[in-house]
């Protein structure tokens, strides 16, 4: 078992306490309930509500979406120049993604006296138009405004967790999330049960390092610890020097280190005191988008309560391995994700792009 290592974690926020070097107009994190333009013109409210959809997870922190502002609200695109052939060929992930976005929306919007209504898919002829959702003053949903703190507070936890099992009526509370948004969350506690989940893990790192495709299209998402991109994953978020977050992209691309990783995965898994699989009764578009809700309600209500995750989603990435998953957790359906959670401090923030950059006119 790797314990939580608090000397770790003090060294890796000492050397990368920001995401990023931006001014702080520039940096999404440093959004703030206070500056919310309430006598501003509408258009300058639902910017601000996006401040804080930006600040969604995505698969390997692409940030795959757009949005258009109009009168009625705000439209969100997937955007096709983000997308992930190899790993996620039928945009399984990138819509999950856009569906957390759309989910951070609805709780701003429901924080400052909005509310918010999903239409998925409004437009057949526009694959890339995920979804409208209809803002209008009105009663908010007080259980969706009161996670809005947690947004900025929410970040991948990718060390060691405390051993203490999750509260039980925590994870009451996480199935009920879930269900909120039309997904279910099967909970894997029992040692036996998580080392079977943990050897799924395994061989899937192992299928997919050994994928030159799939070493090539991560290595062109990692980034070193001072990233002028704002998007990708940045060596500190996995724990590197400033010299190993230089040299990663090259060792990915060119070894198999699928062995390495494999028995990393397997003791974080192990070791984790619940691993999440999070799934649909149904498999496609409408189903991957309320999952990519129902992955945004779970986590924040995780940091609320003062739990943390990350993600192990090898065995639904590799597709032989995905019904093996469903069907070992007794769900019916399709596993979408799988998540490790439990205490500990959460890591650093990653870089996300600014607003301006994720606008388009409509």
């Amino acid at each position: 078992m790797r314990p939580f290592d608090p000397q770790q974690d003090r060294a890796v926020r000492a050397r990368h306490p920001r995401a990023g070097s931006f001014g702080p107009d520039e940096d999404p994190w440093t959004v703030q309930e206070a500056a919310w333009p309430a006598s501003g013109p509408a258009e300058d409210r639902l910017r601000f509500l996006l401040r804080y959809a930006i600040l969604a997870p995505s698969s390997h922190n692409t940030q795959p979406w757009r949005f258009g502002v109009h009168d009625a609200g705000v439209d969100v695109f997937s955007d096709p120049a983000r997308a992930l052939p190899v790993v996620d060929p039928d945009e399984r992930e990138l819509i999950v993604s856009c569906g957390a976005a759309i989910f951070h929306l609805r709780v701003a919007a429901a924080r400052f006296g909005w509310t918010a209504r999903v239409v998925p898919f409004p437009a057949p002829k526009d694959p890339t138009l995920l979804a409208r959702v209809e803002l209008a003053p009105g009663p908010p949903d007080p259980a969706l405004a009161a996670l809005l703190p947690s947004i900025p507070r929410r970040h991948t936890a990718r060390i060691g967790f405390e051993p203490r099992a999750l509260d039980p009526e925590l994870v009451g509370r996480l199935r009920a999330a879930a269900r909120a948004e039309g997904a279910w969350l099967e909970v894997v506690e029992e040692i036996e049960r998580r080392r079977a989940v943990a050897r799924l893990v395994a061989w899937g790192d192992k299928a997919q390092s050994a994928d030159p495709g799939f070493r090539h299209e991560l290595a062109r998402w990692l980034r070193p610890n001072h990233p002028e991109r704002r998007d990708g994953i940045p060596g500190y978020a996995l724990g590197l020097s400033d010299v190993a977050a230089r040299v990663g992209p090259m060792v990915v691309r060119t070894f198999d280190l699928g062995k390495g990783h494999a028995a990393r995965d397997l003791e974080l898994a192990e070791s984790s005191p619940a691993l999440l699989v999070l799934g649909t009764a149904l498999d496609g578009r409408c189903s991957w988008l309320a999952a990519g809700q129902a992955l945004a309600h779970v986590l924040l209500r995780l940091t609320a309560e003062g739990a943390v995750a990350s993600f192990l989603n090898q065995p639904i990435e590799v597709p032989r391995l995905r019904p093996t998953l469903t069907s070992l957790v007794g769900a019916t359906g399709a596993a979408q994700l799988l998540l490790r959670a439990g205490y500990g401090p959460p890591g650093p923030a990653t870089p996300r792009r600014p607003l301006t950059e994720v606008l388009i006119r409509t």
